[in-house]
């Protein structure tokens, strides 16, 4: 994700300007990890003002953005690979900066979130996506984009300037130029749609339904990450997809719940396929048993158990197992295979149930003589590493 300010901004002397000199003292022996950071944070400031200018001046005057690598992102890092190339090379783009801000910040105890969406500038919408947070502070949400607060790119060059104007923003200022994909994080009461945001109208509109994010988010922080992103899906829908951009990261949100789905359903496979494993060892505990001509003796209501129980345990599979949804392609032989395995053996042991009825109806003479000389075979277990 990538987007950079081409505006600089008239700034006075800086009333951070204490908290930003001690930052710049931090020793580089201290500076090789987002723990060590935030370890001198914590240990040289006390409030959470004081504490989330440190992150941001630490992070927008550290790292230096990333001109030569904008189209080379490797989106298949993760956080922590992310932060520790940063760290190590000093330099990024838009997702680096956000993703050290929010660690540092979450390490220090503050609720801070990276956020995705796309921006203004000049008074054109950019083409690109671009990354930037928000944290609470002092209980109150602000946005934080410290890559447009590092400098700004002229004639193809980065310039360091630090730039005030992007710290601590006022949600209602910064959604003229920034917006997320989600509305959830435009902190606004009133949230404006995509296509607002396009015409330019992001002054609040009353007149809309009240959208109470505080209680939204609160809420949002119980859901499962698969929960998280379905949400997200309903909400980037309801917005309105107005360009491509926002059509690629919807589709992007879909598909990553389909492969949360996905990892579910497989889960709910591997969980069948130890359940059938239970219930056919102790069907072919009960084979054992008859083979041996139901000796020791055992009571009329324990041989029952012995049959009834794996009996019961095949039925809940086979109930189970049409609850599964998506499996991928690769497991769709496996699925068919854990199905007809159950089928079979529900068959086998209704056979053996039929005995065990017959043989209990009958006296303890004529028991004796319903003993063959043929030996039943055991069922071979499910191999669950066959799932993936």
């Amino acid at each position: 994700m990538v987007s950079f300010s081409l505006f600089t901004f008239g700034q006075v002397k800086s009333v951070y300007e204490p908290i930003d000199k001690q930052v710049s003292k931090i020793p580089s022996n201290s500076c090789n990890s987002t723990e060590a950071i935030a370890s001198y944070i914590g240990s040289h400031f006390k409030t959470e003002r004081e504490k989330i200018r440190a992150v941001f001046y630490w992070t927008a005057s550290n790292i230096s953005y990333d001109i030569k690598n904008i189209a080379t992102i490797d989106y298949s890092k993760s956080s922590l690979e992310k932060i520790q190339s940063t760290l190590e090379t000093r330099k990024g783009v838009c997702i680096h900066y956000a993703e050290v801000f929010n660690d540092i910040t979450n390490k220090l105890g503050m609720k801070s979130y990276i956020i995705d969406g796309y921006t203004k500038q000049n008074g054109k919408i950019s083409p690109i996506s671009h990354a930037w947070c928000a944290a609470e502070i002092d209980k109150k949400w602000y946005v934080f984009d410290p890559t447009w607060g590092s400098g700004y790119v002229s004639n193809g060059k980065f310039v360091k300037k630090i730039n005030d104007y992007y710290f601590k923003t006022e949600p209602s200022k910064i959604i003229s130029s920034h917006m997320p994909f989600d509305y959830l994080w435009q902190f606004l009461n009133y949230p404006i749609t995509n296509q607002e945001f396009f015409d330019g109208k992001t002054q609040e509109n009353r007149s809309k339904i009240y959208f109470d994010y505080i209680a939204e988010i609160e809420k949002e922080s119980k859901f499962s990450e698969e929960e998280k992103i379905d949400a997200e899906i309903v909400r980037i829908t309801k917005n309105g997809i107005k360009s491509n951009l926002i059509l690629e990261c919807l589709t992007a949100k879909k598909k990553e719940s389909a492969v949360y789905n996905q990892n579910a359903n497989i889960g709910k496979m591997n969980t069948i396929v130890a359940d059938y494993n239970q219930a056919v060892s102790l069907f072919n505990d009960f084979i054992y048993y008859r083979n041996k001509r139901f000796k020791p003796t055992l009571s009329d209501d324990e041989i029952n158990n012995m049959i009834q129980l794996p009996k019961e345990k095949l039925l809940n599979c086979q109930k189970l197992i049409d609850t599964v949804g998506s499996v991928g392609g690769q497991n769709l032989a496996v699925l068919a295979s854990l199905r007809k395995n159950i089928y079979d053996v529900l068959k086998q042991v209704s056979e053996h149930e039929s005995f065990v009825k017959e043989y209990l109806s009958k006296g303890k003479g004529a028991r004796k003589g319903m003993f063959s000389k043929v030996n039943w075979f055991g069922v071979p277990l499910n191999n669950q590493d066959d799932f993936l």
